[in-house]
């Protein structure tokens, strides 16, 4: 936790301010030391997009970005010790706090918005990959890691926002997986820094220009991205207004051609985050700088400037040419009014307010009216703050607020729901620090009470916004992703692997040098069920649902615990087990699959099979044959149908499936058939601290333990008698615990085990004997090679 919510915020502080400074000496003025952070960032996505455009640099990066952040920061000592503002710093950790919430107050480095949205899996992917052989495939044998690759790093997927977080993964010796969301929390705090430095000229009393940057830099719909992942927007919004503030300090400076150099570095790596198509937002700024400036230069001289802006950002912005289109490889639907995504519905255009108290930003807020009112306010604030801006000459704010505004209504005219959505999102800082600068203006004038007011609203309705996103975020299972992480230490070259539960972090990301292939994720091969047809993504399967022939094609399987998960053929044997995974491999040279009869069903992996089906596998077999058949204790799966549990968590026309809104108990009787240590499952999600109960007495403690459809939640264990027993699940209610809150999914069975996949025995018989394995218990029989 340290390592990623305190050592990389802090050394990622340090690499860009060296940076900044380097790039200030650049332009030939003295910069804001608030601009100095952003400003770096920029100058180490363009460097970095250089060294990694080859194989043979990418391994480069690193030491370069480290050892010239190094004397950056050595002109900074040396020329410039000026202290930094302590109310610019504080707006910065309050707003860094903000984001770092969610997260820290789960006690784990853990990430938000598992399985809404597995975009993050594919940052992973592309940073993993870049930093080691920049845009090169080379080497990757076929994969979903490889096809992820394929489709977006090979194709121009613009980079340059992972070039900045791989280089302090590697710096801080820590998997990406846990700093992705540190990371997105720091530009976050670097959008705070900007909007600081855009509200200046605006607001003279620095505590009141500290609220303004706090409460517009976490805007509800910004933040509603950052927990569903959303580096590029979160990135694109600091660069963005840190280009405005630029655009300011460029009209104060007559146009002066090196002040050209820190603002092109800027646009060069908005372009490198978005691609070339996402220099659109800076068209405003630009249109202003070209009208401004011809006021105060001459024709000839604004013209001659604009070709060395765009000769500086094209030459800055080369790797983004060179590597891809105008638009990222994915953006086919870019105009495609049914293109949604993971949206519900099109969002609503009022939601670029920054006020949005819904929990999830894709459904209406919880409280119409009031909210109507207070986005109300915002707008009519915002129009405030803009005359404000006005009045005041103050150029970078003006082009900031009016440039958003104007750039996203283009791109919400021409775009697809989606990227209407992202574009919504970059902008939604633009009216919470126009209604603020409104608010401060009021104060400043002697009107305190309606100021304070003003402020006071905007600050309730966006930290309202924000406190119920945090209720409702969805938390990746840390200890489930690091064991998953020292899986794919332990199998590095061991591959082709299979994982037949759907979990792109896992094939995308953590098992990456084990050419891993999810079963219904993007993959090379089909991967056939046995039934005919292939799984939709998001699905996931037992072994025995595959086909023989396709589950043989890899060397190593890792599995998923659950109490329906089958042993795998018996060609592999057990590698590794875990709390979450087990992991099975077979010798290379075993390549023939083999005909089996697969047994059980969905929460059961055992079955009797009839004699008939047995003959089959016997004549198979030949005379002197031999079969196979996988012995294991049966499951007792416990049907919530005939258990009690709350009448507000009943689905019409499915009691077998209760939604746990709010807290409650499920309580369920099983017949138990024999003695044994059992453990407790439930196939679905827990949101809420949950306790589990056999008859009466503690057996387990969960919390916030989301899964994909299909998958099983391990609720606690218990040594039983042969005989009935009471089985009660006792869900708690939302409380202080980020996520606890969230929506709901149904659940059930309740599944008790006493063994699992890795637990089978394996048990040879003559073919001549097969009859003996008639209407007895098995996981599956096979002809043996």
């Amino acid at each position: 936790m340290l390592a990623a919510w305190v050592a990389l915020p802090a050394l990622l502080g340090l690499l860009v301010l060296g940076w900044g400074s380097l790039v200030e000496a650049a332009g030939g003025r003295r910069l804001p030391l608030a601009l100095l952070p952003a400003l770096g960032l920029a100058a180490i996505v363009v460097v970095a997009q250089f060294l990694t455009l080859a194989d043979a640099t990418a391994e480069l990066t690193v030491p370069v970005v480290a050892a010239l952040a190094v004397a950056g920061l050595a002109r900074l000592a040396i020329g410039r010790l000026a202290r930094p503002e302590g109310w610019a710093l504080a707006a910065v950790a309050a707003t860094f706090a903000v984001y770092a919430a969610t997260i820290v107050a789960s006690g784990e480095p853990t990430f938000a918005g598992y399985i809404r949205l597995d975009d993050t899996a594919t940052w992973m992917a592309l940073t993993d990959r870049v930093m080691e052989h920049g845009r090169s495939l080379d080497g990757l044998a076929p994969s979903s890691y490889e096809a992820t690759l394929a489709v977006t790093l090979a194709d121009g997927y613009p980079i340059g926002v992972f070039l900045p977080l791989g280089v302090g993964a590697a710096l801080v010796g820590q998997d990406v997986a846990w700093l992705v969301q540190p990371y997105m929390a720091w530009l976050g705090a670097l959008l705070a820094l900007a909007l600081w430095s855009l509200a200046t000229p605006l607001v003279a009393s620095r505590p009141l220009r500290a609220l303004v940057a706090f409460v517009a830099a976490q805007p509800a719909l910004l933040v509603g991205y950052y927990l569903w992942g959303g580096i590029k927007e979160l990135a694109a919004a600091a660069l963005i207004a840190t280009a405005a503030a630029l655009a300011g300090r460029l009209l104060a400076d007559r146009l002066a051609a090196r002040m050209l150099v820190p603002f092109a570095f800027v646009c060069a790596a908005l372009a490198g985050v978005l691609s070339g198509g996402g220099l659109i937002w800076l068209i405003p700024a630009l249109a202003l700088l070209t009208a401004l400036g011809l006021r105060r230069l001459p024709l000839v001289a604004v013209a001659a400037r604009g070709a060395v802006l765009i000769g500086l950002v094209a030459a800055l912005g080369l790797p983004v040419l060179v590597a891809g289109d105008l638009l990222p490889p994915t953006s086919a639907p870019l105009t495609d009014a049914g293109a949604r995504g993971n949206l519900i519905a099109p969002l609503e255009p009022a939601q670029v307010a920054g006020i949005w108290p819904a929990g999830d930003f894709r459904f209406d807020p919880v409280d119409g009216l009031p909210v109507d009112a207070l986005i109300a306010v915002a707008l009519i604030a915002a129009a405030g703050g803009l005359a404000v801006a006005w009045r005041a000459r103050a150029w970078g704010a003006l082009a900031y607020v009016a440039g958003m505004l104007a750039a996203a209504g283009l791109i919400c005219a021409i775009g697809s729901p989606w990227v209407d959505a992202k574009a919504l999102a970059t902008a939604s800082p633009a009216i919470p620090f126009a209604a603020m600068i409104a608010g401060a203006a009021l104060v400043a004038s002697r009107r305190r009470i309606a100021g304070g007011a003003l402020l006071a609203a905007l600050a309730v309705g966006v930290l309202w916004s924000n406190a119920l996103a945090y209720r409702d975020a969805n938390l990746a299972p840390y200890d489930q992703f690091a064991e998953l992480e020292r899986v794919g230490e332990r199998i590095a070259g061991q591959g082709p692997t299979l994982m037949t539960e759907y979990q792109p972090y896992g094939v995308r990301h953590f098992l990456r040098d084990a050419d891993p292939e999810g079963a219904s994720e993007l993959r090379r091969r089909r991967v056939e069920l046995a039934a005919g047809g292939m799984l939709a993504k998001g699905e996931s399967a037992d072994t025995d649902a595959l086909d023989p022939g396709a589950l043989f094609v890899y060397r190593t399987l890792v599995l998923r615990r659950s109490p329906a998960q089958s042993r795998p053929p018996a060609a592999y044997r057990l590698h590794w087990r875990g709390d979450y995974y087990e992991v099975w491999q077979r010798e290379a040279a075993t390549a023939r699959e083999p005909r089996r009869l697969a047994l059980g069903g969905p929460d059961q992996p055992v079955g009797r099979p009839g004699c008939g089906a047995v003959a089959g596998l016997a004549a198979e077999a030949g005379p002197g044959g031999e079969l196979i058949a996988a012995r294991r204790a049966p499951a007792i799966a416990a049907s919530l149908a005939r258990a009690s549990y709350p009448r507000e968590w009943s689905i019409p026309g499915d009691r077998a499936h209760p939604i746990p809104r709010g807290a409650g108990t499920v309580a369920a009787r099983v017949e138990v058939q024999r003695r044994a240590d059992y453990e407790v499952w439930l196939r679905g999600s827990i949101r809420a601290e949950a306790e589990l109960l056999v008859d009466g007495h503690p057996a387990g403690e969960i919390r916030h333990q989301l899964e994909n459809r299909g998958q099983y939640v391990r609720l606690g264990s218990a040594a039983l008698e042969r005989g009935a027993h009471l089985i009660e699940l006792r869900v708690g209610d939302a409380d202080l615990h980020p996520g606890s809150g969230g929506a709901p999914a149904a659940i059930g069975p309740l599944v008790l085990a006493s063994a699992d996949a890795a637990d089978a025995r394996l048990v040879r018989v003559d073919a001549s004997r097969a009859r003996s394995l008639c209407r007895r218990r098995w996981d599956w029989i096979e002809v043996a090679a």
